[in-house]
């Protein structure tokens, strides 16, 4: 009696260790998300009620992967906090295996169901050769009975059209089976390469005299999380200012849900390195001079699709790597991105599937994704719907994030310019769910003040483009992207907003004019090939007409060039340029028009290029 009373105690003690061990488990709600352009600060927030004594309070549902140094703890009171310690919950993943169980169970079913049709099947089969190898045949001494012929071809024939309809039936059946156990195969391979289940908690141990309350504010800092911006530029015609809307895409897999949070967007990256560049000695030597054979990309399209199963990926993130430029797959995978200069490489992201980085080298990459076994693989709706926000505003979107229309008040946003970065306080709750997609935030709503001029060179393209100047636009923070541009009501095309090549006036294109028609010929009366002594002249002269067949008059701006020389034995001599005068770096010869409507001009654009007659030189 007296060792089961022990053994009683013992067990009892164990319980009550283990249940200490345990700490007190602490419900937190995510109040505030800061989303870097990579990376996110997760702010929480609890009531919480501590005993006297020392108590270990255990946060949970926090996401797995969290920068364990950025750990933050604030409260106030009567108390000490003693230690914050990190730690991984795997109890999720019992969950997951339980999950996976199930619906192997459910596959068996489905697997034994399809054996036993097989096997009727075979039944069918090989009553339908019995069937046949039992014909009827007469033979040379007896007298055929036509009816009893009459009965048993009746007879074999309903036994075989039944058998037919009975193998048919089967066909179907396993065909519907099969359909079920596909769709099992896929739930159960989402499951095992399903992103980790685990979650981590965070645990905190406080000492306190007395029993007492306080609110506990903990952050964090993850790193599956994100944005990008893009715009809306649209201008109603010549004479108003243009209108850009300024938005951000929002995406996260850390693991938690953002559920009704106050969203800030920061243009800092705490991914990038903060120790200044140290300048290192620039030393000459003999040798090669190297050449990037790689030609300059201003566009690449492309196709994303999974390796497992050729299938085109929709929702896929596309950005341009080092840059905030990005955009996502449509509905067949396909993306098209416009590329800034020295833009070098892609990097593509989809949940469910290994990040994939690709050099910019052709202005056409397909690009494959491996299914990873740390990622869950969702389906993405494809098409248009109907999506609202907390703040109930709607808008009819499709899945590249663009928005076509936003008919309810925009939302109010705070911009607050901090020493290193800029921040947007977004006033309404917003939520984003770990899944990976993109979501789109509006951050601001301008009217810019614009100058509207056309613009063309012949030389490489005779269309006319209406190209927009917009000044003042450094003010409003805005970041490289790209911009779907609309003029007149009418979508034409994207552009890019380069911040880091841009001027103080930023330029747009919005589209061809063909009601302005310019040509370029070639005066053979005055081009020339001559020969004197060791040296050759070759002479180009081509006129240039532009015809104004609007109804108002216009500013064109006309660029041309003549030849440059890089080698001291090759000389250019512009003889005609109709008042303007070359760049002596590049070349570049401008005329600015006013022309009325239907007014014409020409200018005229003579060079001569004078070489050695034993070199070969190109002039165009």
């Amino acid at each position: 009696m007296c060792k089961k009373l022990i053994m009683a105690a013992f067990v009892l003690f164990i319980a009550i260790a283990a249940k200490a061990d345990e700490g007190q488990k602490v419900a937190s709600k995510v109040e505030k998300v800061i989303v870097f352009l990579k990376g996110a600060q997760v702010t929480r927030s609890a009531m919480v009620n501590i005993p006297a004594g020392t108590t270990d309070l255990v946060f949970g549902e926090i996401s797995p992967g969290i920068d364990v140094q950025s750990i933050q703890v604030h409260a106030n009171g009567e108390f000490t906090i003693l230690s914050v310690k990190h730690e991984m919950n795997y109890l999720g993943e019992e969950l997951k295996a339980k999950q996976v169980g199930d619906l192997l169970a459910r596959q068996k079913e489905l697997r034994d169901k399809i054996e036993l049709q097989n096997s009727l099947m075979a039944i069918y089969q090989q009553e339908e050769i019995m069937l046949g190898k039992n014909q009827l045949v007469k033979a040379d001494n007896l007298t055929l009975d036509v009816l009893k012929l009459k009965e048993a071809l009746d007879f074999q024939t309903a036994r075989l059209t039944s058998l037919k309809e009975k193998q048919q039936a089967v066909t179907n059946q396993i065909a519907v089976l099969n359909s079920e156990l596909q769709k099992f195969d896929k739930q159960i391979a989402d499951l095992n390469r399903g992103r980790s289940t685990a979650t981590s908690n965070i645990r905190v141990t406080v000492s306190s005299k007395n029993v007492l309350q306080s609110l506990f504010t903990l952050s964090y800092v993850v790193q599956n999380a994100g944005w990008y911006p893009t715009y809306d530029i649209r201008a109603k015609n010549v004479n108003s200012p243009v209108s850009i809307a300024y938005k951000a895409n929002v995406s996260q897999q850390s693991g938690e849900e953002w559920k009704n949070v106050k969203l800030t967007l920061s243009t800092g990256n705490p991914a990038v390195s903060g120790n200044k560049p140290d300048l290192a000695p620039y030393y000459l030597n003999v040798g090669m001079y190297y050449n990037d054979p790689m030609r300059a990309v201003t566009r690449v399209t492309g196709r994303v699709y999974g390796t497992d199963d050729r299938q085109p990926i929709p929702g896929a993130s596309v950005l341009i790597k080092g840059t905030t430029i990005g955009t996502v797959t449509d509905a067949g995978g396909n993306f098209s991105l416009q590329v800034p200069p020295g833009a070098q490489t892609l990097a593509i992201t989809y949940i469910g599937y290994k990040r994939e980085e690709r050099p910019i080298s052709a202005g056409l990459l397909n690009i494959g994704l491996n299914p990873s076994a740390n990622q869950l693989n969702e389906v993405v709706v494809v098409g248009y719907s109907t999506e609202y926000n907390d703040n109930r505003q709607y808008a009819k979107k499709d899945v590249t994030g663009a928005v076509s229309e936003v008919t309810s008040i925009p939302i109010a946003v705070n911009k607050v310019e901090n020493q290193t970065n800029v921040e947007f306080n977004i006033d309404n709750p917003y939520s984003i769910p770990t899944d990976g997609k993109q979501y789109l935030v509006e951050i601001n709503q301008v009217e810019v003040k614009s100058g509207f001029q056309y613009y063309v060179a012949p030389k490489i393209n005779t269309d006319v483009f209406l190209t927009a100047q917009l000044t003042d636009w450094n003010k409003y923070s805005f970041l490289s992207g790209e911009a779907n541009l609309y003029f007149e009501g009418t979508f034409i095309g994207k552009s890019l907003i380069d911040v880091n090549n841009a001027a103080d006036t930023l330029n747009l294109s919005l589209g061809t004019d063909k009601n302005i028609v310019v040509t370029r010929t070639l005066e053979k009366n005055l081009t020339q090939n001559q020969t004197f002594g060791s040296n050759k002249k070759e002479t180009k002269s081509w006129i240039i007409e532009i015809k104004n067949r609007k109804n108002q008059k216009i500013n064109l701006l006309v660029d041309d060039q003549v030849p440059v020389s890089q080698n001291s034995s090759i000389e250019v001599e512009t003889q005609e340029a109709s008042g303007a005068k070359p760049d002596a770096l590049t070349g570049k010869v401008s005329w600015n028009f006013l022309l009325n409507s239907q007014e014409d001009k020409k200018v005229q654009l003579t060079y001569m290029v004078k070489y050695p007659k034993s070199q070969q030189v190109i002039v165009q």
